[in-house]
């Protein structure tokens, strides 16, 4: 079986973000989606918010799993058996991190493969750092994000 895993912080999820899990569930047996749990990034949702959100969006796949973990990604795939990581690419700037990150997961575990896959070309600018900010401003963010996020991040943010 090929197993890939999808890990991110996810808050919030965008169109970007789906638009790789779709595209990774058609390229791989089974996808994991894994939101990292990350206490030193000030977050919107909680984690598990963050995963019943994403199990709502991804309903259709049936190849899909929605989990999230903590510590290192490369240890997280070896124990859930995923031979590789899948990460979206948007701009050189994500290139130069993702690569120096597949180099030292490669390092430290070197039957997990990087898998990096470019977003789609109306996604590249879409970050969920700009989304949050966006929403803090009062910018409707619906074109970036599923209804049901966009109306969250609002009742979150009050704006």
């Amino acid at each position: 079986m090929n197993k890939a895993l999808y890990p991110g912080s996810f808050d919030p999820i965008t169109y970007g973000h789906l638009d790789l899990i779709r595209r990774g569930a058609k390229t791989f047996d089974q996808l994991v989606v894994a939101v990292a749990r990350n206490t030193g990034k000030k977050s919107i949702f909680s984690p598990d918010e963050r995963v019943e959100i994403i199990v709502s969006l991804t309903q259709e796949f049936s190849n899909v799993e929605v989990t999230q973990f903590e510590g290192m990604t490369v240890e997280f795939a070896r124990r859930n058996g995923c031979g590789v990581i899948l990460r979206g690419l948007r701009t050189m700037a994500d290139f130069e991190y993702e690569s120096q990150l597949a180099f030292i997961n490669r390092t430290l575990a070197p039957d997990v493969e990087t898998v990096l896959m470019m977003s789609s070309q109306e996604y590249t600018f879409v970050s969920s750092k700009w989304i949050k900010e966006a929403v803090i401003f009062g910018a409707d963010v619906s074109r970036f994000v599923p209804d049901s996020v966009a109306k969250q991040l609002k009742k979150r943010t009050g704006k």
